[in-house]
């Protein structure tokens, strides 16, 4: 689900004459964790303007050209908040768009259940989704070989997120979703697999991370898999594979903010 619309209004009052140079994160809810050896959700799409105006800031690796300041009217602006994807048995639910003006980020991917029930044996399982970032494979049987999730989906420049994890073997956790900068890591022990890093911004002027890929499901059980917190796009843990799982956590919701010169 998405968080609806907040409609922003830029005039001609206190704060000084328009147009306005604003400068954005505007980043989508990220993906589920997927289900039993599950791979971590995809982070949300993550996507920066550079900082060049309305006072200087750190912004992440992603926040460079041509994801320019817009100019803005004095005008209503409508602004979409994703929310995450919805976790649970078998579930691997991507999660929803963000947007403001022309700058839309895609939900992450959710995260793949893993290629059999029990793990390597006979079962359907689920490729991980595509996404802003992509979800991480479940442990995979030898014959029956899951997809990674891709990132950046659809495509932007610069790139609003990574891959996930591609396959693990069965007797391994799932592997971890892709974040805003960098790929979800490829399980090789049966601990859950770190999700890739989030990009970090000060366009509050507190340096935060957000937009990170969610962890691969371990080996063992782990009950449900952890949620994401709110408001950070971050992609949910995927399930382990004890019998007492209950499925992947969910994403967590996205976020917009703006930020341009008050006079």
């Amino acid at each position: 689900m998405s968080f609806g619309y907040n409609i922003l209004g830029f005039g001609s009052g206190a704060a000084g004459a328009a147009p306005y140079n604003v400068q954005f994160l505007v980043v989508a809810g990220g993906g589920s964790g997927g289900n039993e050896h599950a791979g971590g959700g995809g982070a949300g799409g993550y996507r920066e303007s550079p900082g060049t105006t309305a006072g200087s800031y750190t912004v992440s690796p992603l926040g460079v050209s041509p994801a320019a300041a817009i100019t803005v009217s004095a005008t209503p602006y409508a602004i979409v908040v994703g929310g995450g994807g919805t976790g649970g048995t078998n579930a691997n639910d991507e999660g929803n768009d963000s947007s403001f003006s022309t700058i839309t980020s895609a939900g992450g991917g959710g995260g793949g259940r893993d290629s059999a029930n029990p793990c390597c044996g006979a079962g359907a399982g689920s490729n991980a989704d595509n996404g802003g970032s992509g979800g991480g494979v479940g442990a995979t049987a030898q014959n029956k070989p899951l997809v990674k999730g891709a990132g950046n989906t659809p495509s932007v420049t610069p790139p609003q997120g990574s891959d996930g994890a591609g396959p693990s073997t069965c007797t391994n956790s799932g592997g971890g979703g892709g974040g805003a900068t960098a790929v979800g890591t490829a399980s090789t022990t049966t601990t859950g697999a770190a999700g890739g890093a989030g990009g970090t911004s000060n366009i509050t002027n507190t340096p935060t991370a957000r937009a990170t890929g969610g962890t691969g499901g371990p080996a063992s059980s782990n009950g449900t898999g952890p949620s994401a917190s709110a408001n950070t796009g971050d992609g949910a843990a995927g399930a382990g594979g004890g019998p007492s799982d209950t499925g992947g956590g969910n994403g967590g919701s996205g976020i917009v903010i703006l930020r341009y010169k008050f006079q």
